[in-house]
C-alpha cells in the first residue's frame, strides 16, 4: 500500500526549501544588482566627488551701487562610514566650538533620513555650514586629525545696506521640499527664501561644477581621476540690477519709522519700481550667516509681522484715492460730463442713506470735486450709473461693466511683480452681491464703493500703479523691481503696454483734477515751484483711527514718478500721506531735498503713531 502522507510531505519540504532558495536569490540580486550601496561604497573608496559651487550672482541698485554679494565661507562634510570609530570627539567639539551633546545630535539629524532623505554613509554629508574664513582656521589646520571630515569653500551674502530688505529677500538652506521640487538640490544646499533672491534663483545661483578626485585605500587624495577629463567647471551666477534708487529707498524707510504702512514709487514710463518701503521692516544683514535661522524665528513671531511685505500683501480700502478710477468709468461709459454738477451738502442724502462729506462749495463740477475729494458727487455718479436703464439692462450689467473698467486699470487680479507673495485685492462683481443680498440689490446698496470703501481692497502697489496709469494718461506696464538681469532681455511681459478701457479724454480731465488738488485742494503739501505735481488725497475708513493715504505723481506733463503712501491709523490724508509723499517725489526729481524739507523729513521720521494690539 502507497504511503501518500510520506509522499506529500516530501513535496512540502521540497517546496519550502525551493522557496528559500528563490527568496536568498532574490535578495541577492537585489543587494548585488539593483541597489546601488555597494557600488557607492567601492565608488567611495575609489573616487571622491568634490562640488564646486559657483559664486552667486551680485545685485545692485539702478545706479550701479552694490547692495548684495558674496564672502568665502566654509562647510565641513562628513562621509559617516569613515568617521565611524576613527573619531576623537572630544578633540572634535574643542576645535569647532561645541559641546558632545550638541555633536551627537547633529550626527543624528544627518542620518534621519525624515530629515535628510538624500543620506547615505558613503557620500559626504553637511555638517556644518557657513563658517566665516576667521573662525575656521583652527578647525583647517587639526582636520589631518579628523578622519572622515572633509571642506568644502562656499560663500555667504553680506547685505551693504541695512535697505530693501522684503526686496532683496535671504538665502537660506534648502528644505525637503525644495530638493523635491528640482532636482539641481542636494541636502545642504542653498536657496532663495524671499524677494528676489527667490524670485530669480535660477538665475542667481548658477550652475555647480564637481571635482573627481582619486583615492588610495587608506583614503588619501592621489590627484584628479584621468587629469580631470570629467570634471566641470562651475558656471557663476548672473548680477542683477534692482530699479530701486537705493537713496530714494533709505528716505522712505527713514520717514516711516515708527509707523505701520508702505510707500510704493514707480517710473511710469518703463514700470521700474523706484522704492518699495514696508514698514516695520528689518534689517537684510541679520539674515545671514549661521544666525539666519534664529534671527528669522525671531522675526517671525514679533506681533507687528516684519516680515510682511505689506507693499503687496497688505489689503485695503484705498480710500478717496479710488474717486479718480470712478471719474474716469463715469466719463468714458457717458455717465457725467466734465461739467456735469452734483449737490453736497456736507455729504450724500437719498431715501434715508446718508454718506458724510466735509463742507465745501455745493454744487460743484468735476474737476473741483476731485480737487476738494467730494464724497457727495461720486455716490451721485456710481447711483446713475447702476441705476441707467437706457444704457444696462440691469443692474448686474451695469456692475459687470464697472467692474471690467476697475479690472482694465489693475485692480482685482494680481499685477504681476517679479516678487512672490503678491495678493490681487478685491473688486466685486454682479454675482458677488447677487451672493450678497439674494439677488435684491441697487446703487444704493453699494453706493460705499464710489469712495474706495465697502468691499473694495487694493494693494498699495496697485495704487502706486493706478497713479502710474493716470500719470500716462491711460496705461501702465507691469510694475518690476529688477532693471536688467546679466546676459539677459528683460521679460517681455514687463515691456507690453497694458490700456486701460477709460478714454484719453476722460484721463486728461483727472489730471486737471489732481493738479487742481495740489494747487488749491487737499494736497497743497505737495506743491512745489520747480515742478508740476498732481496728487489725490484718500481717508480710508478704518475701525480704529482713519489710514492716511496719498496717491500722485510728477511732473505733470513728463511724469518721472508715480507714488502712493499708506500709512496705517495715520488720520487724513494731508496728515501723512501727502507730506511723506512730497518729500519722496522733491527727492527723486531734484535728487535732494532743499534745507526745509530735510528738517521736515527730520521730523516726520521721529513722529511716532500709538498702535495697539488690534493694529497687528
Amino acid at each position: 500500500m502507497k504511503d501518500y502522507e510520506l509522499s506529500n510531505r516530501r513535496y512540502v519540504i521540497g517546496g519550502v526549501a525551493t522557496f528559500i532558495v528563490v527568496v536568498y536569490i532574490i535578495r541577492l540580486f537585489t543587494l548585488q544588482i539593483m541597489s546601488d550601496d555597494y557600488k557607492k561604497n567601492a565608488d567611495s573608496n575609489a573616487f571622491l566627488k568634490r562640488i564646486d559651487y559657483p559664486s552667486r550672482g551680485i545685485i545692485t541698485d539702478r545706479k550701479g551701487r552694490l547692495m548684495v554679494y558674496n564672502q568665502p565661507a566654509y562647510d565641513i562634510l562628513v562621509v559617516m562610514n569613515e568617521a565611524r570609530g576613527r573619531l576623537d570627539t572630544m578633540e572634535f567639539c574643542r576645535t569647532v566650538g561645541m559641546t558632545k551633546e550638541e555633536f551627537v545630535a547633529r550626527m543624528d539629524a544627518i542620518k534621519d533620513r525624515s530629515k535628510n532623505p538624500g543620506y547615505s554613509r558613503f557620500t559626504q554629508q553637511l555638517f556644518m555650514g557657513q563658517i566665516p574664513d576667521k573662525e575656521f582656521s583652527q578647525f583647517r589646520e587639526k582636520i589631518f586629525r579628523f578622519p572622515g571630515f572633509y571642506i568644502q569653500k562656499r560663500s555667504v551674502r553680506q547685505y551693504e545696506y541695512p535697505y530693501a530688505a522684503h526686496v532683496i529677500g535671504d538665502v537660506a538652506e534648502v528644505s525637503p521640499s525644495d530638493i523635491e521640487n528640482d532636482d539641481y538640490y542636494q541636502p545642504g544646499d542653498y536657496i532663495g527664501k524671499l524677494g528676489v533672491e527667490r524670485r530669480y534663483e535660477k538665475q542667481l545661483r548658477g550652475e555647480k561644477g564637481v571635482q573627481i578626485l582619486l583615492r588610495d585605500a587608506h583614503g588619501q587624495i592621489q590627484g584628479r581621476y584621468q587629469n580631470g577629463r570629467f570634471d566641470r567647471s562651475p558656471v557663476p551666477g548672473k548680477n542683477l540690477t534692482l530699479s530701486i534708487d537705493l537713496e530714494l529707498q533709505a528716505l522712505g524707510e527713514r520717514l516711516l519709522e515708527g509707523k505701520i504702512g508702505s510707500i510704493v514709487a514707480i517710473e511710469p514710463s518703463t514700470g521700474e519700481v523706484l522704492c518699495m518701503v514696508s514698514s516695520p521692516t528689518y534689517d537684510p544683514r541679520v539674515m545671514s550667516g549661521r544666525n539666519r535661522s534664529k534671527n528669522h524665528s525671531r522675526l517671525a513671531v514679533n506681533p507687528w509681522k516684519p516680515l510682511l511685505n505689506r507693499s503687496i500683501m497688505g489689503l485695503y480700502p484705498p480710500g478717496s484715492t479710488f474717486k479718480t478710477t470712478q471719474a474716469l468709468t463715469f466719463l468714458s461709459e457717458g455717465i457725467i460730463s466734465p461739467g456735469t454738477m452734483f449737490p453736497c451738502h456736507h455729504g450724500f442724502y437719498y431715501r434715508g442713506l446718508h454718506v458724510g462729506c466735509h463742507g465745501h462749495k455745493s454744487p460743484l463740477a468735476l474737476v473741483d470735486a476731485i480737487s476738494t475729494s467730494c464724497n457727495a458727487y461720486f455716490c451721485w455718479g456710481l447711483y446713475y450709473m447702476i441705476g441707467n436703464r437706457s444704457k444696462y439692462h440691469d443692474v448686474q450689467e451695469a456692475m459687470n461693466t464697472w467692474r471690467d473698467y476697475m479690472v482694465s486699470m489693475g485692480f482685482g487680479y494680481r499685477l504681476g511683480i517679479d516678487l512672490p507673495g503678491e495678493k490681487r485685492g478685491l473688486i466685486p462683481n454682479a454675482e458677488f452681491y447677487d451672493k450678497a443680498y439674494n439677488g435684491s440689490w441697487n446703487g444704493l446698496t453699494v453706493i460705499s464703493i464710489s469712495i474706495g470703501q465697502g468691499e473694495v481692497t487694493l494693494t498699495p502697489l496697485q495704487i502706486a500703479n493706478l497713479g502710474a496709469t493716470i500719470a500716462n494718461r491711460g496705461y501702465y506696464y507691469i510694475p518690476h523691481v529688477v532693471r536688467k538681469v546679466q546676459g539677459e532681455p528683460l521679460d517681455t511681459a514687463f515691456t507690453r503696454r497694458h490700456y486701460s478701457m477709460a478714454s484719453r479724454s476722460a484721463y486728461e480731465t483727472v489730471v486737471q483734477g489732481m493738479r487742481s488738488s495740489v494747487i488749491r485742494g487737499t494736497c497743497r503739501a505737495a506743491n512745489r515751484p520747480e515742478y508740476e505735481a498732481c496728487g489725490k488725497t484718500g481717508t480710508a475708513q478704518n475701525r480704529g483711527h482713519d489710514h492716511s493715504v496719498f496717491m500722485g505723481f510728477a511732473p505733470m506733463d513728463n511724469p518721472k514718478i508715480a507714488i502712493a503712501v499708506y500709512v496705517e491709523n495715520g488720520g487724513w490724508g494731508a496728515d501723512y500721506g501727502v507730506p511723506i509723499g512730497s518729500l519722496m517725489m522733491e527727492k527723486y526729481i531734484n535728487g535732494h531735498l532743499s534745507p526745509e524739507s530735510e528738517k521736515k523729513a527730520d521730523e516726520f521720521q521721529h513722529r511716532r503713531i500709538a498702535y495697539d494690539s488690534r493694529n497687528r
